[in-house]
């Protein structure tokens, strides 16, 4: 059987199912008692074994067997949860993933896992409760040496990009030494006043705790050279070497790919062995309860595998583009057809604009991808960072049916985990800190997703400490980033985007976890790059509010045109709450702003003439104002336009990289008699 082409769609059920695991893994924590979730793991570990079993994956297949031992106790209620079998399938879960991914990569998806096997062997033996072996500790023990995750490789590669120095330090103390932690402590002190440390092996609290041998290595971003790193090192003392390696992207995804193949030779006995047995559980008869089993899960997977195809989305873009070409032309034959005025034409054309209506619907749907295949991987993140900082924090997801572009959601990951993780190290306090507060012991991140206007919105907030405005322009000014007079004069949004400035970090000690310098500088850039705006609202004591604005590219939206002096502009139409004729006496002057009354309330007045510098026509003075009454959440605004042109179907371009950031517009569109009109950004004109 050629097993190639049965390749994709064994990646993509293979995530599902590891998705589906990570989700009722967490579910089971929360209700460790509830018999029914553990069939569900059960299922979909069992079903990910036969699967790898047949594509010849057989680590894959060796581990779920082992797996399946313990669950298939835990469902027979022949053993009891504990924080040792939690842990060591959430291990063996990420040891799957690891695996996958390496397939997906091109790899053989082996690795040696037998630390991992060795535990569940002795939960099914019940050893882990007599504490031989060392469970804990191998349960603890990381795969190879060198392992870093999704989030660590991310700031590395950024870090690189933006043109930083990426070193790989070993660093080794002497034999002799009597305060290893202490000299390790001084070697982290040269790294916090030349850069960022990403990540430490052994972590940074077993090197205080001086849990090493002789020999601890670092991954730091930095801008100074390797050889003046190796020097400043080598001159403290009681230091024996110091390696310091310049990586490069190429050596980065490399040391990536050794994570999950460093280890093969090793163990190619124990794997060869672990083959062959899992070879004879193949060919053995399977009990009538795991036939029932599979076959419950290929039933519940044929729907969905028949109805579904996957579509490069390169094609998706020329299928996007063409339609766009051809929606100016309707609106150009339709604009033609109004002058022409002859029926048999007004009718043809209006039935096109219905075909093409209902193709733009699918043309847009087919693009459009909801949030929460990104949203769904936090949970289980957001477990391991508390759990890691001995802190209880709930993740609440609201809004995760919210729909976006698909090239947006590809790129919007990881600046979100980015966020997530500076929430749950820097804004949510430890247990005693909160309780000492007088917060509940555990914190709440909210994690939102909604529309408004042509733009998405992406929200992290936590009831944690708050950002301490003093501290962030104590630590700019000494870092030299903003002067003492323009810390003075600087309001609270400006002190905040501080924290997204290159290496910037008002961390008290060094985290494996995040750190607010080359982190949120990556989010930053990341999040500008897909022509978007990330904002900071943060009350001390209270907690933090990072809210992501995002665009929606690359789509058709319905819009108001509209005449600003000669020119012409558009408004997205989700963005209008109405449009209305006020008399000039009703505009007021209050301290140098204008507003006008707007159903028992007052709304700010914006000229557009004035935001965009359009000439006025002084011959169009009357004694009435037209004005669109546009809204940002619950805010509301009311901008001054000269003519309402009407209501129409318009494709959404950018401006190119040329015209990068400017002021209140998200983009233009040709009109039907060839015109070029700017989209207003009415989120922009909002404050």
């Amino acid at each position: 059987m050629e097993l190639n082409q049965y390749l994709s769609m064994f990646i993509d059920e293979s995530k599902e199912h590891l998705q589906a695991l990570n989700e009722n893994l967490l579910n089971l924590e929360q209700n460790p008692n509830d018999v029914a979730i553990v069939h569900n793991i059960f299922r979909s570990a069992h079903t990910l074994k036969g699967m790898s079993a047949t594509m010849g994956f057989e680590d894959i297949a060796s581990l779920t067997h082992q797996m399946e031992n313990v669950l298939d106790l835990l469902r027979n209620l022949k053993l009891q949860m504990d924080p040792v079998i939690f842990d060591c399938l959430f291990k063996s879960t990420d040891a799957l993933e690891a695996m996958v991914e390496d397939i997906v990569q091109g790899g053989t998806g082996r690795a040696d896992v037998s630390h991992i096997v060795t535990i569940l062997k002795s939960i099914v033996s019940g050893d882990h409760l007599k504490g031989t072996p060392s469970v804990k500790e191998a349960v603890n023990e990381s795969l190879p040496a060198i392992v870093i995750d999704e989030y660590q490789y991310s700031v590395l590669e950024q870090a690189i990009s933006s043109g930083h120095q990426v070193f790989y330090v070993e660093v080794a103390v002497r034999d002799d030494c009597v305060l290893k932690a202490a000299r390790a402590y001084m070697v982290f002190d040269v790294f916090e006043r030349n850069g960022e440390v990403i990540k430490s092996t052994p972590s940074v609290e077993e090197i205080e705790q001086e849990k090493f041998e002789k020999v601890f290595s670092v991954y730091f971003i930095s801008n100074i050279s390797q050889e003046e790193l190796e020097k400043t090192i080598a001159n403290v003392s009681e230091i024996e070497s110091v390696n310091a390696t310049a990586i490069d992207k190429e050596s980065l995804k490399q040391v990536t790919r050794e994570n999950f193949n460093a280890n093969e030779n090793i163990g190619k006995a124990k794997e060869e062995t672990a083959a062959s047995s899992v070879k004879e559980l193949m060919t053995a008869a399977p009990s009538k309860d795991a036939a029932i089993q599979t076959g419950a899960a290929a039933n519940a997977n044929a729907p969905v595998s028949n109805r579904t195809i996957r579509v490069d989305i390169e094609r998706l873009d020329s299928l996007m583009n063409l339609f766009s070409e051809l929606l100016i032309d309707r609106v150009r034959l339709e604009q033609l057809s109004s002058e022409i005025r002859r029926n048999d034409l007004i009718e043809t054309v209006e039935h096109m604009s219905r075909v093409s209506s209902d193709l733009q619907n699918i043309v847009l749907k087919l693009r459009m991808v909801p949030v929460d295949t990104v949203f769904n991987r936090f949970p289980r993140m957001i477990r391991d960072i508390a759990k890691s900082l001995d802190k209880k924090v709930d993740l609440v997801i609201t809004g995760a049916d919210t729909e976006l572009d698909r090239t947006v959601i590809d790129e919007i990951g990881d600046p979100l985990v980015h966020l997530l993780r500076n929430a749950v190290d820097h804004g949510v306090e430890p247990i005693t800190d909160r309780i000492a507060a007088g917060k509940k012991e555990t914190g709440t991140i909210n994690l939102r997703a909604f529309h408004s206007g042509n733009h998405v919105f992406i929200e992290i907030e936590e009831d944690g400490r708050g950002i301490n405005r003093e501290k962030v322009l104590k630590t700019a000014v000494k870092n030299g980033v903003v002067t003492a007079d323009q810390a003075n004069k600087m309001s609270d949004e400006e002190v905040y985007q501080l924290l997204f400035a290159s290496g910037f970090s008002t961390a008290d000690k060094i985290s494996d976890i995040s750190g607010r310098g080359v982190g949120l500088d990556v989010v930053k850039t990341k999040i500008h790059s897909l022509g978007g705006h990330v904002s900071i609202e943060s009350k001390l004591g209270s907690g933090t509010k990072f809210s992501v604005q995002l665009p929606l590219t690359l789509s058709i939206i319905s819009a108001m045109l509209l005449r600003v002096e000669n020119e012409k502009y558009a408004i997205p139409l989700s963005s209008i709450v109405e449009t209305a004729v006020i008399q000039k006496d009703q505009i007021r002057h209050v301290q140098g702003n204008i507003y006008i009354d707007y159903r028992n309330s007052i709304i700010p007045l914006i000229a557009l003439s004035t935001i965009f510098n359009v000439p006025k026509d002084d011959s169009e003075e009357t004694k009435e104002t037209e004005i669109v009454v546009v809204k940002k959440g619950e805010k509301l605004a009311a901008l001054v336009v000269n003519e309402f042109i009407g209501q129409q179907e318009i494709v959404l371009k950018t401006l190119g990289k040329y015209l990068s950031n400017v002021f209140a517009v998200s983009g233009a569109t040709i009109l039907g008699d060839g015109q070029v009109a700017l989209i207003i950004d009415t989120n922009a004109l909002i404050k």
